[in-house]
């Protein structure tokens, strides 16, 4: 049953109603504070119209784009703001509303000032809450002036790029982040020989060398992952042709505001031509730099610093040093001097700006050289490159010395001559009075003797006169054939009684030697004056030996050995372990009346007499001595090839075989050093070239492979042959051993420097003979070949 409430229940009722009421309408009054405040910050126009279009509302921003004052704008009609041109866009909109039609659109508006500017409307219809029916319009305006002026901007800045896109020199072209063209310009077009037509939609592979197409595709996927910004390479296209078209690509990738990756910009250069040019300097280069190796001489370019910019490869060679090593050093640097030398051709041309030209000898290569410098001038005239040329002219040096020599030889062997042959005329008549003077005198007067005194003083100064004859080959003699075997045979007791009791004579004849064309009482004065002089040599007790050989030199051989001739020679060798030689003592050995012996123990004709018969016999004499070591004497007599025996002449030797084996050589003399390497290397054996027995020492320590032979001199400062081949030995156990020298094996045997079961080979010998004896020691059992 409802109960009817009383009349303090409606009152309470009523009071809670009427609280309820004061809170809506405060909430109410908050909201509509909180709206008025939101549209009076608004950065957008806010406007309300009637039904009729005259503005009810605005907010400040609004008036402040139109330049009035809020309450200026109210009940003004909303056509009023709109410029002419533009009325029919704002009527259009008005219809739109009054059907219900919400839209956005741009408009013109015009300020107070009269200034126009553009706007974006976002405007809708507004209707009657209780009726429904229309009541007006509400929008929302942004002014859009820096929109436009940046639209503007971009539209500029586009179509610049658009002009420089079509027509810049540069290739360029759009390709999609799947590699296929978007868009290309008209100079990539034209490097191609294509239309854009025919490119656009083409995948970046069609037209891309096979040989760059991985590279090409990779560093786009890289750009493209993030994983680089941009590259740059050297691309091969393919052009419509066929042929190979050279460019330097830059790849970029394009993002948009977003950062989100959109396509390739590529830009190409056509290097084509540039490419060809290089080719064709590289080629110019190749040649000119083979031309320059073909050169013996040294070319070098230097800086006006004296630092070395290139040598062709007769300067590596001569240094025995690497391009790498070389360049950047100075020259003077590289022959280990703190400083420039002081006769230089370089420096010379620096200071004179000229061509200039000196000898000079250069210790720390043993050489003698003709430098030249040329310098080379840039456009202001300053010097910028020095030209120089090395020619090595040590041959020619020796050459000239030895064709002085000769000339000096010749002039006192006519002197000596023209003297002998007067003198020889007086003591003659001397002789002749003598005897009838003797005829004259009894035998026991006193003046008999002092006569006999006379004739004998005469006598040896005829003797004299003949060695005098002798030397400058104008003695009467009688060449005939002539066995050099029997002709010393028959001379051994006499040469044994010539040279005495304590030097051991040891005979070593050769078997076959050929026959030579001589007068055998000429060997006989070589044999006495080549014992005597070796007698003289050994102090006590000693050893003196005569060998007889067959000696063939070809002209290879005869042009790095200036003084020996081409042809079979028969070699006469005599060699003693005496005092040895010194240079100084070398370079006179020959000359009349020049001797080393105490005044009274010699007349210094023994030597001179020789050399001119060797001479006489159109023969040749080298000699090997050194202080100390004692001293051969190698007499070559040409062979005589008689018409009986013409066709027993010995046919040319065949080349040794060569090998690949690995060699040491060990040479104290660069020039034998030098010769006996390529000799060696020509027959393509591996050289290790040393020039003392340190050197030897230490490149066999470091060496990495196997090491097959050594080959070394026995007489050499710092340490003999036998015992530097110990040490080797024991680096390497089972190496073979080839010795050589300028004396014969028996001297060098007993002076104790080399066991007689050695392999020895005698200098001087021919790539003929040393390839020989190399293949012969290589192939030998072990046991066979020992130190």
């Amino acid at each position: 049953m409802k109960v009817k409430p009383t009349y303090k229940d409606l009152e309470k009722r009523v009071q809670e109603l009427g609280t309820d009421y004061t809170r809506l309408e405060k909430k109410k009054q908050e909201a509509s504070l909180l709206t008025e405040e939101v549209m009076a910050y608004m950065t957008e126009g806010l406007v309300m119209t009637d039904t009729k279009g005259a503005v009810i509302f605005t907010n400040t921003r609004l008036a402040e784009m139109l330049g009035y004052l809020p309450e200026e704008i109210i009940g003004k009609y909303w056509l009023d703001v709109v410029p002419p041109e533009q009325q029919s866009i704002a009527k259009e909109a008005e219809i739109r509303r009054y059907r219900g039609y919400t839209d956005r659109y741009e408009i013109i508006l015009r300020r107070k000032n009269g200034q126009n500017f553009p706007v974006l409307i976002g405007a809708g219809p507004r209707f009657d809450k209780q009726s429904g029916q229309f009541g007006g319009t509400m929008g929302v305006i942004t002014d859009i002036t820096d929109c436009k002026l940046t639209e503007e901007a971009l539209r500029e800045s586009e179509a610049k790029f658009r002009s420089i896109y079509e027509h810049t020199a540069v290739g360029l072209a759009q390709v999609s982040l799947d590699f296929k063209i978007i868009s290309v310009n008209e100079a990539y077009c034209n490097m191609l020989g294509y239309q854009e037509k025919d490119l656009v939609g083409r995948h970046l592979k069609e037209i891309t060398h096979p040989d760059v197409i991985e590279e090409n595709i990779q560093k786009q996927v890289n750009l493209a992952s993030g994983k680089i910004d941009y590259y740059r390479m050297e691309k091969k296209f393919i052009h419509k042709n066929g042929q190979t078209v050279n460019a330097i690509l830059d790849a970029n990738l394009i993002r948009d505001v977003s950062g989100k990756a959109i396509y390739f910009l590529g830009s190409v250069v056509d290097i084509t031509e540039r490419k060809q040019a290089e080719m064709d300097l590289q080629s110019q280069k190749k040649l000119l730099e083979g031309v320059l190796d073909s050169i013996n001489d040294v070319i070098g370019v230097q800086l006006s610093d004296h630092t070395i910019v290139q040598y062709n490869r007769a300067g590596y060679e001569l240094l025995g040093l690497t391009k790498d090593q070389v360049k950047g050093q100075k020259c003077y640097e590289l022959l280990g001097r703190a400083t420039p030398c002081d006769i230089c051709a370089t420096s010379g041309s620096l200071i004179s700006g000229t061509l200039e030209r000196i000898e000079k000898f250069i210790p720390e290569l043993g050489r003698h050289f003709l430098c030249t410098s040329n310098p080379v001038l840039d456009e202001n005239g300053n010097i910028k490159l020095i030209i120089e040329q090395l020619s090595d002219i040590t041959e020619k040096k020796k050459i000239d010395e030895m064709l002085h020599h000769a000339q000096k030889m010749e002039s006192v062997g006519r002197l000596a001559g023209g003297v002998a042959h007067d003198f020889n005329n007086m003591l003659g008549v001397i002789l002749g009075h003598l005897e009838f003077a003797l005829e004259k005198v009894e035998k026991n007067d006193d003046i008999n003797d002092d006569l006999k005194e006379i004739r004998r003083a005469a006598r040896r100064s005829a003797d004299l006169t003949k060695q005098l004859l002798t030397f400058a080959r104008k003695q009467v003699i009688s060449p005939r054939r002539l066995d050099l075997n029997d002709n010393v045979e028959s001379m051994l007791n006499m040469l044994r009684r010539l040279i005495g009791e304590d030097i051991d004579l040891v005979w070593r004849p050769a078997a076959h030697i050929w026959p030579v064309k001589m007068d055998p009482t000429q060997n006989d004065q070589i044999l006495a004056n080549l014992c005597i002089n070796a007698r003289d040599a050994i102090m006590g007790v000693g050893k003196l030996t005569i060998e007889t050989n067959r000696q063939t030199f070809d002209e290879d051989y005869c042009r790095e050995h200036p003084g020996f001739i081409p042809g079979d020679f028969v070699l006469l060798a005599v060699s003693d372990n005496g005092c040895g030689m010194d240079n100084d003592t070398l370079e006179n050995l020959f000359e009349p009346f020049f001797t080393t012996k105490e005044v009274g123990k010699g007349t210094g004709l023994g030597l001179a007499t020789v050399y001119g018969i060797v001479k006489q016999n159109n023969g040749f004499i080298n000699v090997y001595s050194e202080p100390g070591q004692g001293a051969t004497f190698k007499i070559y007599l040409p062979r005589l090839v008689e018409d009986e025996d013409a066709d027993k002449a010995v046919p040319d030797r065949k080349a040794a075989a060569g090998g690949t084996e690995t060699i040491l050589l060990v040479e104290d003399e660069a020039a034998i050093l030098k010769m006996t390497r390529m000799m060696l290397e020509h027959k393509g054996y591996t050289v290790l070239s040393a020039a003392s027995p340190a050197e030897a020492l230490e490149k066999a320590k470091i060496n990495s492979g196997s090491i097959d032979m050594l080959i070394t001199d026995v007489v050499m400062p710092e340490m003999n042959g036998r015992d530097l081949s110990k040490k080797v030995t024991s680096l390497y156990p089972g190496i073979k051993l080839l010795f050589m020298s300028g004396y014969t094996a028996d001297v060098i045997a007993h002076q104790g420097l080399l066991d007689d079961r050695v392999a020895f080979i005698q200098k001087p010998f021919s790539m003929a003979d040393m390839t020989e004896k190399v293949r012969e020691v290589l192939d030998m059992a072990p046991d066979k070949n020992q130190g």
